[in-house]
């Protein structure tokens, strides 16, 4: 496998006649059991997976060009290429196709895929028929050999035995030397038959033919033959312009001979595809497939000699960046890099990276930072183009670039600050420049292409360096053309100049910008949210909406849709504290009646706010803007939004009236419990009392109470104004509400306490003789303890009851029987 000569390229031909690379690998013949026959395997040289496998059937034509590339048809539209290192390798595989199918490996082909009915006449020819025969190639014969050409071409085993019969002969020299002659003689008839010879032999789309007609000695007489087109009345001067006009400009002398004469000769087939062959019809665009693919790889082996010639390139990098390089001399560095670079697009995904890499190696951004700093407008576009195959193929490695150059570099001459300034800058009208820069710059910043796993943290670091060092550069014009106005604004006011420029290219540079921060915050959540909440972006965007241009006006007002689509609190709270929506509803009543884009988009932001509910955009702009806007009965988005309102305000204040009876309940819950405890400790403390000796605890009760009695009486009075500051004790109704409800008086609730409800149910017996004078002397300050514990359920607003408890009796328990 490591054979250098089985070593090749695979190619797959598109639906738009371009070959696509399919990989690098070795290519092997062996018998394949699963296909039962001799197979060709093609196995990557990166990993060994297969790239190709494919059998070599008896039946499918294989065709061997320029030495080192086998082309055939595996099924209908579906064509493969492989492109050899080396010839003797080619040629080993070569004669394993035709060893296979039983040709001789001298031909150039094996054979055409034709139909049934061709394979039928094919085989009725006798066997002399190998060859056309071909007429004696003489001026009188011009005619009769134009004829033959012609009536091949819709014969494909004909157009083959043919394209054998000239090959073999050299015959093709043979009728550029006529024309020659007829050219000296002016024949005009020799001459519109030679055109018609020379565009049926290319159309017999044949490699081994093109190495022929367009070797150096011959391809300027067949770009002759072609000036003689019968439908003109006056020939085409293709070779004039050709050897006049065309000059090859060598920036850098080119040494090598090969090189030299296969750029000489690539340029000029493409001329003959391009320029000269009319465009073929649906019948004919199958025949100029090979001519295609000889001008592919063709650029191919231009690009690989290039690349690998180091002292070549090296030398065009120290004069493009030298200073003393004249002006001129460094326009055409230029345009040879853009050539240069759009040639290697038919490079294989493999060596395009390395061909880049060698380019970023040699510096070709540093110099495109000087190049686009140049006043001439053709190399400032050029380099715009050289930078955009360099972001098309590897943003990352731009990044990588203007991160390091950051470094030790002045803001000013960044190289994204020089883009985004040739884009604000740019002179045409159209500005298709900038719009191409826009498109390169959104590319950079695209956080889709930062997901590489080598390096995580590249999104993070580009954009905090993108927002640090080039967003200023960006929307200066934008803050400029927005300016305030400090001759109208008073002090502290933050109100807008309203006149926006009028100009229609500064319109177009600030619907370019709109669109790119609009792409910002879509996709740069946390830096694009600090960098407008700073800069208060949004109030000078809105500005933009009183401009005559709506197209600009339009950008402005997709700014906004953005920023309010993402539903981010921030970003409702900094519009509801600006009052952003005023230069938009101002915009809509402007507009009138008229059914236009900019009122449709206007009703679609407020559709999407209904929609989606969003519940303080929603009340910002029904407190400060339905009156305004309750006029508009052409579409229900207005009335929509008042009724959103209204159902959310009816909701909160249910919300917050259930929400504070449950506040309420759980504090009363809570105290109501307390109390219970108390009074129970209370209670049995009494009692516990009441069971010494009547006679000898008189005189020692009236003393403790006369002890306590202050202590008592402060109890009783913090109760009671605790009472009085209480909420009431809620229960809920049927109707779905709290209603409160009160006890008559401490003995209406100690009536209802269990079994110690008699002791302070039933009034003593004046009569007994326990009820001594000192005793009920003695009890009044205890009883009135006793009534402050008890009477933590009586509540201020009951003042009848309040008045009725204080002036009725106090009853004094029953000490026992």
């Amino acid at each position: 496998m490591s054979d250098t000569r089985r070593r090749v390229k695979v190619y797959t031909l598109n639906e738009e006649r371009q070959w696509d690379d399919r990989g690098t690998g070795h290519v092997s013949s062996t018998f394949v059991e699963r296909l039962k026959g001799i197979s060709l395997l093609v196995r990557a040289e990166s990993d060994g997976s297969l790239l190709l496998e494919s059998k070599i059937s008896p039946n499918t034509a294989y065709q061997k060009q320029q030495d080192t590339l086998i082309v055939w048809s595996e099924a209908e539209n579906y064509d493969l290429a492989l492109s050899f290192q080396e010839k003797a390798g080619c040629d080993e595989i070569w004669e394993k196709i035709c060893q296979v199918q039983g040709k001789d490996p001298a031909l150039e082909i094996t054979q055409d895929p034709i139909d049934e009915s061709e394979e039928e006449r094919f085989e009725e020819m006798p066997e002399t028929s190998h060859l056309v025969d071909l007429p004696p190639c003489e001026l009188a014969k011009l005619e009769e050999i134009a004829d033959l050409v012609t009536s091949v071409l819709s014969s494909p085993i004909r157009r083959e035995k043919l394209a054998l019969a000239l090959m073999s002969e050299g015959y093709i020299k043979k009728l550029l030397q006529l024309f020659q002659v007829c050219e000296d003689l002016d024949n005009r008839e020799g001459l519109h038959h030679l055109y018609e010879i020379v565009r049926g032999v290319l159309f017999l789309n044949k490699a081994a033919l093109f190495e022929v007609m367009f070797s150096d000695d011959c391809i300027m007489d067949v770009v002759g033959c072609l000036e003689y087109d019968p439908a003109l009345v006056q020939p085409k001067r293709h070779r004039e312009f050709l050897t006049k006009t065309a000059k090859f400009k060598e920036v850098i002398p080119i040494t090598d001979s090969e090189l030299r004469q296969k750029i000489h000769q690539t340029y000029r087939v493409q001329y003959i595809q391009d320029i000269i062959l009319p465009t073929p019809s649906v019948f004919e665009e199958n025949f100029l497939s090979t001519l295609t693919s000889f001008i592919f790889f063709n650029k191919v082996e231009i690009v690989s000699m290039l690349q690998e010639d180091e002292k070549f390139l090296t030398e065009v990098f120290a004069q493009l960046t030298d200073e003393a390089t004249e002006e001129g001399k460094r326009r055409e560095l230029v345009n040879f890099f853009k050539e240069f670079c759009a040639f290697s697009q038919t490079l294989q995904p493999q060596n395009r990276d390395a061909f880049f890499k060698t380019l970023a190696n040699l510096g070709i951004l540093p110099a495109l930072e000087i190049v686009m700093g140049m006043d001439d407008l053709q190399v400032r576009a050029a380099a715009i183009d050289i930078f955009s195959y360099l972001v098309e193929f590897s943003p990352s490695m731009v990044r990588e670039f203007v991160m390091q150059e950051s470094q030790h570099t002045d803001d000013d001459v960044l190289l994204i600050n020089v883009v985004i300034k040739q884009m604000i800058c740019d002179t045409d009208p159209e500005l298709g420049g900038a719009v191409q820069l826009m498109g390169l710059l959104r590319t950079l910043i695209d956080p889709e292409n930062m997901l590489a796993p080598t390096n995580k943290t590249e999104k993070t670091e580009f954009l905090t360096f993108f927002y640090k060092y080039c967003m200023h550069v960006l929307t200066a014009p934008l803050l400029a053309n927005t300016a305030e106005s400090p001759k109208d604004s008073p002090e502290g006011s933050a109100k807008i100049n309203p006149v926006c420029p009028d100009n229609f290219q500064t319109a177009q540079l600030l619907a370019l910008i709109l669109e790119l921060l609009t792409f910002c915050v879509e996709h740069h959540t946390y830096h694009i949210k600090n960098y407008i909440m700073n800069k208060d972006l949004l109030r000078r965007v809105l500005v933009l909406m009183n401009s005559k241009h709506t197209f600009l006006a339009l950008c402005a007002l997709r700014f906004m849709r953005r920023i309010i689509g993402l539903k981010d609190d921030f970003y409702n709270r900094y519009i509801i504290k600006g009052n952003l929506f005023e230069p938009v509803i101002n915009a809509l009543l402007d507009n009138g009646t008229r059914y236009n884009l900019l009122n449709s988009a206007i009703i679609e932001l407020f559709e999407f706010i209904k929609v989606e509910d969003i519940k303080s955009l929603i009340a910002h702009i029904v407190d400060n803007f339905y009156k305004a806007l309750e006029s508009i009965e052409y579409v229900q988005t207005f009335k929509g939004l008042k009724t959103r309102y209204e159902q959310e305000k009816n909701r909160q204040n249910q919300r917050l009236s259930s929400f504070c009876a449950l506040i309420m309940f759980l504090l009363l819950l809570d105290r109501y419990r307390r109390d219970t405890r108390s009074l129970e400790d209370d209670e049995e403390m009494w009692f516990n009392e009441e069971d010494d000796d009547e006679e000898g605890e008189v005189m020692a009760e009236k003393g403790k109470s006369e002890e306590d009695f202050p202590e008592s009486y402060g109890k009783y009075m913090e109760a009671k104004k605790v009472e009085q500051d209480g909420p009431k004790l809620p229960k809920w109704t049927s109707a779905g509400h709290f209603k409160f409800s009160f006890s008559r008086s401490a003995g209406a609730a100690n009536g209802t306490s269990g079994t110690n409800g008699k002791s302070a149910a039933t009034p003593p017996n004046p009569s007994s003789p326990n009820g001594s004078s000192a005793k009920s002397a003695a009890l009044p300050p205890a009883a009135v303890s006793k009534a402050g514990l008890v009477g933590l359920v009586d509540y201020p607003d009951d003042e009848e009851d309040d008045e009725e408890v204080e002036d009725s009796p106090r009853k004094r328990p029953r000490l026992g029987s």
